[in-house]
């Protein structure tokens, strides 16, 4: 398929406020609640048709950039600067297939953010927001699906400039191969201060979801579990004595990732801390179990040192250290087998990643993957494009923490909700009242994201967003 030239005619940007229902304590913050950034691209193909197309996004502060100097309004300033400077230039480029656009700002946007003093995970950040709704207008106004544009080759993407060690691949034939799958695993983030049992806590929410993590085990049955850690080895395998038992309890068949957050010094740290695990009788299943360890080490040390012994244990991936396109590279020659899929940092990064590990297994079978991970991705635009990404992209399972962290669509209007609901029913479910993710047996059921546009149809209710402010940054 031809990949359609088009051009970005408007760019409107929206907030809204959202509050967790129970603290999220991830790394060095522990978040109460937060801001949404909601993005619309109007687009214009050379043939004169038009559509608008959305994004969303969680300003996440102290997660692109964990500088403790800065607040978080700074932090969300940061964000809000990426999403200017990408739409200031994709508006200012000439008629450009999707991926073009991308092409061709990606490396003048890094550098016009790093003068900025924003790194390039902030810079993703910004293009991320545009390419995803630059994408959802292209898939709505051909009325495609993601999956179906996306292995059509719709956005144009191809081998070049910003790849050239992939040279020689068939991008073409790598994408008509990805087939999205009708459910998902969801892989349940377990935070640093979320209570465990009923005991730990002070009082209770009592909004009908469950709260602590033996009542997530028992309502959602998930198989898959994201355990938070915190550099301290005595506390950290302390709570992972206590997790163990309630997991090794209830009788599931589970698997684990593990999360460092950028809470170790060096791999040799977090290589002593594995071992210590491994060797703890209690821990013997649980070690077993554990699928990789996530970003372990600080960001501005993770591509400096070799990871050879840590490796040598368990696969590790990066994260927080996957800020340019070279970073999965950078990081494989240092042991790293694999890399996050985040759609705050990139449908196209990702997309990348993955021909990037097909081509290495080809070598190596088997060694290097991408692992879907989450932004705190909300029910509606946000969640179900990250679903519909890392489903086409064929990951079996997929970290998720909103359904437990904010209850269904928070304060958004209740028609917003409805709407969703009835547009995706195998999604959602009403539960006392409310319009919230449905698990069943852990699993989420995605078949009605095949509609279309980038995992949805619908546009968000704009009505009570805020419209967004203009950066005060630097």
């Amino acid at each position: 398929m031809i990949a359609p030239r088009l051009n970005i005619l408007d760019v409107t940007c929206f907030e809204r406020p959202y509050r967790l229902r129970i603290p999220f304590r991830f790394g060095v913050k522990t978040a109460t609640g937060g801001r949404q950034a909601i993005v619309s691209a109007r687009i214009r193909l050379e043939d004169g048709r038009e559509a608008i197309g959305w994004s969303a996004e969680a300003l996440s502060a102290k997660w692109f950039d964990k500088n403790l100097g800065l607040t978080d309004n700074q932090n969300h300033h940061q964000l809000r600067r990426s999403i200017e400077l990408a739409a200031e230039a994709y508006r200012a480029s000439g008629p450009q297939t999707a991926y073009g656009l991308f092409e061709e700002n990606y490396t003048p946007l890094v550098t016009a953010c790093t003068a900025e003093a924003l790194n390039p995970l902030i810079a993703s950040f910004g293009m991320a927001m545009l390419d995803r709704a630059v994408f959802d207008a292209l898939c709505r106004v051909e009325a495609m699906s993601f999956a179906d544009a996306m292995s059509a080759n719709l956005a144009g993407i191809r081998i070049g400039v910003l790849t050239p060690e992939l040279a020689g691949f068939d991008i073409d034939a790598f994408l008509a191969s990805l087939r999205p799958a009708s459910s998902i695993a969801i892989r349940h983030t377990v935070g640093l201060v979320d209570p465990l049992v009923a005991a730990d806590q002070e009082s209770g929410v009592n909004d009908g979801l469950p709260e602590t993590l033996s009542e997530v085990i028992a309502t959602y049955g998930c198989r898959y579990y994201k355990i938070k850690i915190g550099g301290d080895p005595e506390v950290d395998l302390d709570r992972i004595r206590r997790i163990t038992a309630l997991l090794d309890a209830s009788g599931i068949d589970y698997r684990v990732t593990l999360d460092g957050n950028e809470q170790f010094e060096d791999g040799d740290s977090i290589a002593a801390f594995f071992a210590h695990l491994s060797a703890d009788p209690a821990l013997h299943r649980f070690a077993r179990t554990i699928l990789c360890l996530e970003q372990p080490i600080r960001r501005d040390r993770t591509l400096e040192q070799p990871i050879s012994a840590l490796a040598a244990c368990i696969p590790v991936i990066i994260n927080e250290s996957d800020g340019t396109l070279d970073a999965f590279p950078h990081a494989r020659s240092l042991g790293y087998t694999g890399v996050s899929s985040k759609v705050c940092k990139g449908l196209y990064k990702s997309i990348l990643n993955a021909g990037r590990a097909q081509v290495w297994n080809q070598q190596e079978p088997g060694r290097y993957f991408l692992s879907a991970e989450d932004l705190t991705c909300e029910p509606g635009i946000s969640l179900q494009q990250d679903l519909a990404l890392v489903s086409w992209l064929g990951l079996p399972h997929v970290e998720k923490n909103a359904h437990h962290f904010i209850d269904g669509f928070d304060n958004r209007p209740q028609a917003e909700a409805e709407a969703f609901l009835t547009a995706h029913p195998d999604l959602y479910h009403r539960q006392d009242g409310r319009v919230r993710l449905r698990l069943s047996r852990g699993d989420a059921h995605i078949g009605s994201l095949s509609v279309p546009g980038f995992g949805a149809m619908l546009s968000p209710d704009v009505t009570n967003l805020e419209p967004m402010s203009l950066a005060v940054w630097p």
